[in-house]
């Protein structure tokens, strides 16, 4: 599903259906700042901090392929597609972060 607003509530990210395993990519270079469990509802959860400020966050994994504090290079495997956390099915639920992390941005208008 899209970016926005969904069952009355700001879905912040995309979902990209795949099957469970297939292997989930860093959108770009950075540090590691999370990869655990997250009891929000992403489930098993990696965010990578960027350079730039931004943030990227990918959730529902079955897998995670690093760690915190680790340096990973874009197109990397950071972890391996799931539905861990809240969700109906296997999917990557993708963020983009600005402003420190703290501000969410449609991720389709930052890839095209």
């Amino acid at each position: 599903s899209g970016y926005g607003r969904r069952w009355g509530r700001m879905h912040k990210g995309i979902d990209i259906a795949a099957p469970i395993g297939t292997p989930i990519f860093a959108a770009a270079s950075g540090v590691v700042v999370y990869a655990r469990w997250n009891s929000g509802g992403y489930g098993n959860l990696v965010d990578i901090q960027h350079p730039d400020g931004s943030l990227t966050r990918y959730g529902h994994n079955s897998k995670l392929l690093v760690v915190e504090g680790q340096r990973v290079e874009q197109g990397e495997a950071i972890a391996l597609m799931g539905s861990t956390g809240r969700s109906t099915g296997p999917h990557l639920h993708f963020e983009i972060r600005t402003m420190q992390g703290k501000v969410t941005v449609n991720p389709i208008a930052l890839l095209r």
